[in-house]
């Protein structure tokens, strides 16, 4: 008899991908064929990602001259202008090489490009047009202040950055606790922070939370602050708003020293739409790095789309990741608008109620592909580095290795936990509240995937929306905070906030995320200065200030965060596998499980209190209270005693307990014999 194909450990593993075995097999065949081709051509997927080392303006010391060189198939020609030169076009030609590259080699002798001098490329295009434009290989952009044009900048400092980090290992961090944060924004200022004021400032706070990943937004040079920087022009340029390069390297640097890793969200599936900052049109022809006609813009993003079957394009994007992770010392990636590069139609209006969906010809088998060499090349340049996928679709092997017939991501993000939450906020009454719900909510995920569990993030918080503190206690935050100023509907929102954002990292993944403030409960939305709002930064900072008084309820939100965060990580929590539930009590909302050892009570109740509450737990013994909302240093009404031993009783049905549960509570009990 024939014998019978092996299978991909995916397909082994859900039994449902039997039919689309072949596909997936096909996808991990070409990856394969890309590789072998790439490693003939040029070494390795490493050597492949290096072409910003080729591409753009370098010194040449063994030269001793400048060198510039520029991908544009279709223009007609180039040439480098800037203050060296007195902007003069016809000064310093490119000569056309082979495909599509152009190059110059500028002697010392001949000009000073000295560092921090601005430079641009002019373009004479397909069309014969021609345009000062800015190099896609630029390292540093910057804004004249005066006419809001941008340019590239001759970047050569004297005293490089010396980094200090080398005992940092991320491969350590197995269970990240992720700090979203936008360095910008970061400051109770009315304007905008820099990278060494976080640095010096924020990262202290981060520290002491007990958070051990910094994913850092808007990181590349973007031409609209209030576009959080996700309409990205220059891909290799740290943003000039926030410092220089030097200062971002001092932000990571000090970062690790602090055992704390850095992510960036990185911005690969479309790019910003200006011609005279970014890359759309450069050489004239339309389709250079995006896709021409219609499919090139996205219908809801106003944006650029990339062309992943470009070899070039490939090329250019694989080369800014390790451009970010050697450069800066990046320990990953949480890669933005996933569901958009996977399928031509970019997930919009498309519901994923049927496998068919991951495999149709909706689906943009160039883009998995370039995702596939991103994750093998980011893996590759750092083990351990943490890849982060933004997609709402449920694309199977999403996060699963290469090996096994996957994309090979670390993470997916839990994009419907954030959505459950504010729709149950806005939608039900407390007492309403849906135990079998919230269940299947946090733990419904693909089997061997892991996800990154968050109860809210920016996009929470952004204009037309609040965080949840906001939508929880609203107006009431305004005039009720004190600590010595009771008041239901705050004890209502301190109660479940705390609860919520509890139970999501108790069982959401395998991974916890939250939009910095948000742990303290930071009032109102994140709205960015522009025309609308009279230019204000009111609403784009951070006020530390409320955490930082003793007499405010910020304080009990953080220090909750901050012994929840502790337990976390000392007791692997979100390394453990599937939690167990233990019990489910629908007239009282009481849910009980348990994971990593311990076990979770959350009475949800808005009035039930049950005194001598009954319960199974797996094992006999005596517990211990380790942490419970309740505790007055928490913001609680200190009803359930932390400081006793409670012990279980013998039943035909196995090991009872029996405990105060009160209401709106959250208790996490640990067996201690």
């Amino acid at each position: 008899m024939p014998k019978a194909p092996t299978l991909l450990p995916l397909v082994e593993s859900d039994s449902w991908l039997t039919p689309y075995a072949p596909q997936l097999k096909e996808r991990q065949d070409r990856f394969n064929q890309t590789v072998t081709y790439i490693n003939q051509e040029t070494g390795s997927l490493s050597a492949y990602a290096a072409w910003h080392h080729q591409m753009g303006l370098h010194f040449e010391p063994e030269h001793n001259g400048w060198r510039f060189r520029e991908w544009a198939p279709a223009a007609r020609s180039l040439s480098l202008i800037g203050d060296f030169n007195f902007w003069d076009r016809s000064r310093h030609p490119l000569q056309r090489q082979e495909n599509g590259i152009w190059e110059i080699f500028i002697p010392a002798s001949e000009a000073q490009l000295t560092h921090g001098q601005r430079y641009k490329v002019h373009v004479v295009d397909a069309n014969g047009e021609g345009k000062d434009r800015i190099s896609p290989f630029t390292f540093r952009a910057i804004q004249d202040p005066d006419t809001y044009d941008f340019s590239g900048q001759v970047w050569q400092p004297e005293n490089p950055f010396k980094w200090n980090d080398g005992a940092f290992k991320v491969k350590k961090i197995t269970q990240p606790l992720i700090y979203e944060c936008h360095v910008g924004m970061a400051q109770e200022k009315h304007g905008v922070g820099t990278y060494r004021e976080f640095a010096d400032t924020i990262l202290p706070h981060i520290a002491e939370t007990g958070y051990n990943c910094l994913q850092l937004m808007a990181l590349m040079e973007h031409p609209y602050y209030g576009s959080f920087g996700y309409h990205v022009s220059n891909f290799f340029a740290p943003t000039s708003r926030f410092g220089t390069p030097e200062d971002l390297k001092y932000l990571i640097n000090e970062a690790h020293r602090r055992g704390i890793a850095v992510i960036m969200d990185l911005i690969h599936a479309h790019a910003v739409k200006n011609e005279a900052e970014g890359l759309a049109n450069f050489d004239g022809s339309g389709d250079q790095y995006f896709h021409a006609g219609p499919r090139g813009t996205h219908p809801g993003w106003d944006s650029m789309l990339f062309n992943y079957g470009s070899p070039e394009v490939r090329r250019f994007l694989l080369s800014n990741v390790r451009y970010w992770l050697e450069e800066f010392h990046l320990d990953g990636f949480r890669y933005d608008g996933v569901t958009s590069m996977l399928y031509h139609h970019h997930g919009e209006g498309v519901a994923f109620g049927h496998y068919d969906r991951y495999f149709d010809k909706g689906v943009d088998e160039d883009a998995i592909l370039y995702l596939q060499l991103a994750s093998q090349l980011s893996h590759t340049m750092k083990a351990g580095s943490i890849l982060i996928a933004e997609d709402m679709s449920g694309m199977p092997g999403l996060c699963r290795p290469i090996k096994d017939g996957g994309v090979g991501f670390d993470y997916r993000l839990g994009m419907g936990i954030p959505d459950y939450w504010i729709k149950t906020l806005k939608h039900k009454r407390d007492e309403d509240w849906n135990l079998d719900e919230i269940w299947h909510e946090l733990t419904n995920r693909r089997k061997g995937e892991k996800t990154v569990a968050y109860a809210e993030s920016h996009d929470q918080s952004l204009v037309g929306d609040k965080t949840l503190a906001f939508w929880l206690m609203d107006k009431e935050m305004y005039f009720h905070m004190r600590t010595d100023d009771p008041n239901p509907v705050i004890d209502r929102g301190i109660a479940l906030h705390k609860m919520i954002r509890l139970i999501t990292l108790a069982l959401g993944g395998e991974a916890f995320l939250t939009f910095m403030g948000n742990e303290f409960g930071h009032p109102e939305w994140v709205d960015f200065p522009r025309l609308g709002n009279n230019w204000s930064y009111q609403y784009a900072r951070r006020q530390w200030s409320l955490v930082e008084n003793t007499e405010l309820r910020y304080r009990h939100l953080w220090q909750f965060e901050k012994e929840m965060l502790a337990i976390a990580q000392e007791y692997k929590i979100m390394e453990h596998g599937a939690a167990h539930k233990l019990h489910q009590d629908n007239h009282n909302n009481v849910l009980i499980f348990e994971r990593a050892g311990l076990v979770f009570l959350f009475n949800f109740s808005p009035q039930n209190s049950v005194p001598d509450y009954r319960f199974p737990v797996q094992e006999a013994g005596s517990y211990s209270v380790i942490l419970s909302s309740d505790a007055p240093e928490n913001g609680g009404h200190d009803r359930v005693d932390t400081s006793i031993r409670y012990f279980t009783q013998p039943t035909k049905f196995g090991p009872r307990m029996s405990i105060y549960l009160p209401n709106r509570t959250a208790l996490v009990l640990k067996k201690e014999d």
